[in-house]
């Protein structure tokens, strides 16, 4: 007997597919559109191929920018996966405390970007910050507006911050989905606290773990309004990270045939690494099972 499939159900999923063609899918043309050509206003339009691509890819300035910005995510991730996995491995694991816990590690989390940004740059300010304050009255020399180490100091932990607890939450999880009979039999077995953690709770949390660093490597590497509001990509250029650099190219300078191609190139980055963790992820997941 032949079995009936009914496609109706597609229906339900089209109005999502209407709104993502909408606001992705038609923008990324657009982008594409100016990548291969140029224009002097008056939606006059004058081909140029890969000329821009090529422009990008030998400009020194994009590539000063991509290298600020591996070292921001990659100082990022050394950061925040260890603190995170340490922080989920020291709260309590159930009762008020564990539900007090994890409402206080929401909070930063439910902060917007723009308000973040606006925080540290008050609290890190001399005459009126807290941390600023401190600092000088301490006789540390601080000022992440004139001096390149303490403007990436800011930047990095505010970043710190702001998403650590999305690590530790999601490592928490981790760990609450592995059964007690897993630490009976390490008890049993005299484990001591290392090798509970190295084959029992990190190889429980891999598959958390990898979702975590996925989603703060896109993060970092997109992040925008937090280093823009506190720094504005200075002092010079020494917090111009990629996106802050494209958004000066696009509508500071409006060069949007450079703008366009740095664009396609910053998404096939992101795209890439992103297929590289999924494909680790996967490979992860048929191991275990």
């Amino acid at each position: 007997m032949e079995k009936t499939v009914n496609q109706k159900a597609w229906f339900l999923v089209l109005p999502v597919l209407l709104l993502v063609a909408f606001s992705a899918v038609i923008p990324l043309m657009t982008v594409v559109n100016y990548s291969v050509q140029d224009t002097f206003g008056q939606n006059v339009f004058f081909w140029e191929g890969l000329t821009w691509f090529e422009e990008m890819l030998s400009s020194e300035r994009m590539w000063d920018a991509l290298g600020r910005q591996m070292m921001f995510s990659l100082i990022i991730l050394a950061i925040e996966v260890p603190l995170g996995i340490f922080v989920a491995l020291n709260m309590p694991k159930s009762g008020f405390w564990s539900s007090l816990c994890l409402v206080l590690m929401s909070l930063p989390l439910l902060i917007p970007w723009n308000v973040v940004g606006t925080i540290w740059q008050i609290f890190g300010r001399v005459d009126i910050g807290l941390l600023g304050y401190t600092l000088d009255a301490l006789g540390i020399n601080y000022n992440y507006t004139q001096d390149t180490v303490a403007a990436w100091i800011t930047i990095v932990v505010m970043d710190v911050w702001h998403w650590t607890s999305l690590v530790a939450l999601l490592a928490f999880a981790g760990l609450k989905s592995i059964p007690d009979a897993y630490y009976q039999a390490a008890k049993i077995d005299q484990a001591s606290r290392w090798k509970v953690f190295r084959y029992i709770e990190l190889p429980k949390m891999a598959g958390v773990l990898m979702i975590a660093i996925l989603l703060r490597f896109m993060d970092s590497f997109m992040i925008y309004t937090e280093p823009f509001v506190v720094t504005g990509g200075g002092p010079g250029n020494a917090t111009t990270l990629l996106s802050i650099d494209l958004v000066k190219m696009a509508l500071g300078q409006f060069d949007l045939g450079p703008a366009a191609a740095f664009s396609l190139m910053y998404f096939l980055v992101i795209l890439l690494v992103s297929w590289v963790f999924y494909t680790v992820m996967t490979t992860l997941e048929k191991r275990d099972s």
